[in-house]
């Protein structure tokens, strides 16, 4: 009968480590050093994209949250004044008709105001926001001079003059000129014991509309 020689065994007999199924044998220490090392690299390789990934999301979030709730813009409404009433309400403390031009709804007021400067003049204002979303300051002095005029103008330089509704108007264009302000474009004239400003930012036929609106009042003052 024979024996298995002294020293040999069966195939499964005295077998140690995993089996890979590539090899067809059971993996060397090294072989599995190095699989636990490549699996623990792919799992921190894993694990930091997820963290990076987590971390964008968190990013845009807040992002998300300070778009649709605090920098969301607010409908800020343009504030209005009754100029007509104001007008009317300090009517008695002046001698001369206040200057009141009565516009179309489009056009509306977001000041105005009766104040005496440290020059002495004493003037009415009214600022219109046109229809063009432009501006127009309407100023009215009373009894007041060139000097007021000009300071008013901010020195704007005379550049002709112009005819609208009977009515002459000097010019000052500094639409050409740069870091004009409120003062690009103005005109002035002198009915009777006031002096009537326009300037703003609006266009000519805007400046037109208000001087128009402003002839039909002073069609009875003296001094036409």
């Amino acid at each position: 009968m024979s024996q298995t020689p002294r020293g040999a065994s069966g195939p499964s007999r005295g077998v140690s480590g995993r089996i890979v199924a590539e090899l067809g044998r059971p993996e060397t220490p090294d072989e599995t050093a190095e699989r636990k090392a490549e699996s623990s690299s792919k799992h921190r390789a894993n694990q930091t994209l997820r963290n990076l990934i987590l971390a964008l999301a968190a990013s845009l979030g807040v992002v998300l949250f300070l778009v649709l709730v605090v920098v969301r813009p607010t409908s800020i409404a343009t504030p209005t004044v009754d100029y007509h009433q104001l007008a009317a309400d300090t009517q008695s403390a002046v001698s001369v008709p206040l200057a009141d031009p009565t516009l179309s709804s489009a056009w509306k007021a977001n000041d105005a105001s009766f104040a005496q400067g440290n020059d002495g003049v004493r003037s009415w204002y009214i600022g219109f926001i046109t229809p063009q979303t432009q501006f127009i300051g309407l100023k009215q002095g009373i009894n007041a001079n060139p000097t007021w005029v000009s300071n008013q103008l901010n020195q704007a330089k005379l550049s002709g003059t112009m005819t609208i509704a009977g009515i002459t108007w000097k010019v000052y264009d500094q639409r050409s000129a740069t870091n004009t302000g409120n003062f690009a474009y103005s005109l002035s004239t002198t009915v009777g014991a006031s002096t009537y400003l326009l300037y703003g930012s609006a266009t000519t036929p805007e400046f037109r509309t208000v001087a128009t609106a402003l002839a039909s009042q002073l069609s009875g003052v003296s001094g036409k």
